[in-house]
């Protein structure tokens, strides 16, 4: 099981596959979801100092989830923890939720295939523990997953409890849903806002509703049986006056693969063409969530071409910034700033750079990001946008967590209030365009040729399991192949490098070790002869699957130079894992 703060996960599929679609999990898997369930009531508790803590319990859509959460509601009625169970439930709905509670646990594998499952924690701050308090929870929970009699120790920790008990918290389920989605409901107003007086938000939104009404803005939404399916999308969308297409829209029903990239997203383009082949002129946008429905990447009305067009990872995120970027300088707030991470391509801070915004970068991992902005916003910066655009997510202040509904009505408001537009353009020197479509929006933004990192050649298979001895002997090639590439290098403009590291929410510049980023992300950053930022390439071990995560972002329209580079650096990486391994 892979224990890190973005989440514990593994392939809970009695069979071990993890494509089952069963919803069996076996007696050890049952003793993992009581231990993981046993921890977290004791921390809680520690962090609290109650006895009977509210803890919001929720799940996914996933077949194993019903099985996993009826072994932690029992835990934690072992626990006397005051469990209050939603059921399945968006990330994002059960951590708005979890703000008027003392903590909560969610049952979910986010993007990963139909027979995983996991869990992910937090106390009422509307994200998930950081890496020091994820720490440990993981070492209590190894040290009860040691032991010879685990399992049995697991089934006596909840033999006591009482049938009554449980089948309260059952009784109780519907309506606890209800107080979620209220609460989630409420919470979106304040973060589409960015105001918490509820008469501004009513404001912001009126003009909102008159825009999208004469830009005649519908929105198309492949579920994918998604946790989405029984959240406030559908209700949100009919208050604001735009036409909601569903499909795949019944929780449970996973139809295809669940990661939002490419591959996946065709059924919401294919979707969004035939209803404009019918006639809905207003299906003009679109968005496909991954399982837990945290995460939602985007599907365009190209007019232009007259084709539904699926936006990349980071072309997604880029708007997002762009749009609240302009938003918050339309509100009139200064100091503005983003946080990303490692892999964010580079556009951000051509972007930032023209709202005078500041940008700052953590290691790969939400939970970095989100404490990185926390940090960012103690020192006064104000830190509204954030996430990780190298998987396209955004998420928006006061919110701890990436929602597709946030990223659709960024790409809404720069749609609908016409000074946000026409104050990038003035800052372009781009000339003033009457109701522009997103593709004209688009066209202005920044062009960088970025690897995707569900494409194949940006996942390697390494065997050496000391990442830091990995990125010793990458070192040493790197800068043997620094003076052999010369001519290569030249070719492109490059002249110089600058090593970067990322290491939770520190970023070091000009390294020259490069073992210091550990399990951390290891960038090389190539510049030419003024110093500018030509291109980077990118590494780091997933926190979440059992590979080797590589990126490439190059300046310009340039795709012979992004995939030279990346290549090379493939070929760097190989060789430092041989020469780790023969040692």
């Amino acid at each position: 099981m892979i224990l890190s703060a973005s989440g514990w996960r593994k392939v809970f599929a009695i069979s071990g596959q993890e494509q089952d679609r069963t919803t069996l999990i076996g007696e050890e898997n049952i003793a993992i979801s009581i231990f993981s369930a046993i921890v977290f009531a004791d921390y809680v508790k520690k962090q609290t100092g109650k006895e009977n803590p509210v803890v919001i319990l929720g799940m996914d859509a996933r077949p194993t989830g019903s099985a996993i959460a009826e072994a932690c509601i029992k835990a934690f009625a072992a626990k006397n923890i005051n469990v209050k169970f939603t059921g399945i439930t968006a990330a994002p709905e059960i951590m708005a939720y979890s703000r008027m509670a003392d903590g909560f646990m969610y049952i979910s594998a986010s993007h990963n295939p139909i027979g995983h499952n996991g869990i992910k924690f937090g106390l009422n701050s509307g994200g998930v523990l950081n890496g020091k308090e994820n720490a440990e929870l993981t070492a209590e929970f190894n040290a009860l997953c040691e032991k010879d009699s685990a399992v049995k120790d697991a089934f006596d920790l909840i033999r006591n409890v009482k049938e009554d008990q449980i089948a309260q918290i059952y009784r109780t389920q519907s309506a606890v849903k209800k107080e979620a989605l209220k609460a989630y409901y409420r919470f979106l107003k304040e973060t589409i806002s960015a105001s918490q007086d509820e008469q501004k938000q009513d404001e912001i939104f009126s003009i909102l509703r008159t825009a999208i009404k004469s830009r005649n803005i519908g929105v198309v939404c492949d579920m994918n049986g998604s946790a989405r399916a029984d959240s406030v999308d559908s209700s949100f969308f009919a208050e604001n006056g735009i036409n909601f297409y569903a499909i795949h829209n019944k929780a449970g029903e996973i139809a295809h693969e669940i990661i939002p990239e490419s591959e996946n997203l065709v059924f919401c383009a294919a979707e969004m063409e035939r209803l404009q082949k019918e006639g809905h002129s207003d299906a003009v946008l679109g968005y496909m969530p991954d399982c837990d429905g945290d995460r939602g990447n985007i599907v365009y009305w190209d007019d232009k071409q007259k084709k539904a067009v699926i936006l990349k990872a980071q072309e997604v995120f880029s708007l997002s910034v762009l749009a609240e970027l302009s938003y918050q300088n339309w509100l009139g707030q200064k100091k503005t700033a983003v946080a990303v991470n490692c892999p964010t391509s580079m556009r951000i801070e051509e972007i930032a750079e023209k709202f005078e915004a500041a940008v700052f970068r953590a290691e790969v991992g939400e939970a970095n990001v989100v404490n990185l902005a926390g940090e960012k916003r103690s020192e006064g910066y104000n830190v509204r946008i954030f996430g990780e655009g190298s998987n396209g997510g955004t998420i928006t202040y006061p919110s701890a967590v990436r929602d597709p509904l946030n990223t659709i009505f960024a790409i809404i408001k720069i749609l609908s209030i016409n000074e946000l537009f026409e104050d990038w353009c003035s800052k372009n020197n781009i000339s003033k365009i009457d109701s522009p479509s997103l593709t004209d929006i688009l066209n202005t933004l920044p062009e960088y040729t970025t690897t995707g990192v569900s494409e194949p050649r940006a996942v390697l298979h390494i065997k050496t399991m000391n990442h830091a001895a990995l990125k010793t002997a990458f070192q040493k090639i790197f800068q043997e192949q620094w003076k052999a590439q010369k001519v290569f290098l030249e070719n492109y403009g490059i002249t110089s490098f600058e090593a970067v590291i990322t290491n939770g929410t520190k970023e070091t510049r000009n390294v020259t070790d490069y073992s210091q980023s550990g399990k951390g992300g290891l960038k090389i950053l190539f510049k030419n002869s003024r110093m500018e930022n030509l291109a980077f390439i990118w590494m780091r071990g997933s926190g979440t699957e059992p590979v080797f995560r590589i990126l490439c972002d190059v300046k310009g329209d340039n795709p012979e130079m992004e995939k030279a580079l990346l290549s090379w650096e493939t070929e760097m990486i190989q060789k430092a894992d041989e020469m780790c391994c023969s040692e």
